[in-house]
């Protein structure tokens, strides 16, 4: 597979920002989608413990919505994640754990989508995504 950047910046080229949706591999016995969850990497770091380094990201879930695909589209369907307190679901994970890129469609609905949304603001108004299994081969191995 070819090298693939996955970006996490409050100013992607001088400008907006840029915060891209991942793979993360949570269940390793489970193929595609089964053993996958999304999220959205916040920010990249690592730390060192014991002369060991640990690169690492924050990222922000992404619940999936049923077992299934959907019927109509045959993609899967994401949400942001909550806690309890509505609160969203933040955690670290070492960046082994990543797999790859994703690439989340917003569930437009019925209402007219305001004519000043900017791109870089659609994971933060949309409350519902398709992953878009269309986007490279890789992407339909994983979510078909």
């Amino acid at each position: 597979m070819r090298r693939e950047h996955i970006r996490a910046c409050p100013a992607w080229r001088k400008e907006h920002p840029r915060y891209d949706c991942i793979f993360v591999n949570t269940n390793p016995d489970l193929e595609g989608m089964r053993g996958m969850d999304v999220a959205r990497v916040l920010t990249f770091f690592s730390f060192t413990y014991r002369a060991e380094t640990y690169p690492c990201a924050v990222v922000r879930w992404f619940d999936t919505l049923g077992e299934l695909p959907d019927d109509d589209t045959g993609m899967w369907m994401v949400q942001p994640a909550h806690h309890a307190n509505n609160a969203p679901h933040i955690a670290i994970i070492h960046v082994d754990s990543i797999y790859r890129a994703a690439h989340l469609i917003p569930v437009y609905g019925s209402r007219f989508i305001p004519p000043n949304l900017q791109h870089y603001q659609t994971y933060d108004l949309f409350r519902r995504f398709y992953i878009n299994k269309y986007a490279d081969h890789h992407s339909f191995e994983i979510a078909s």
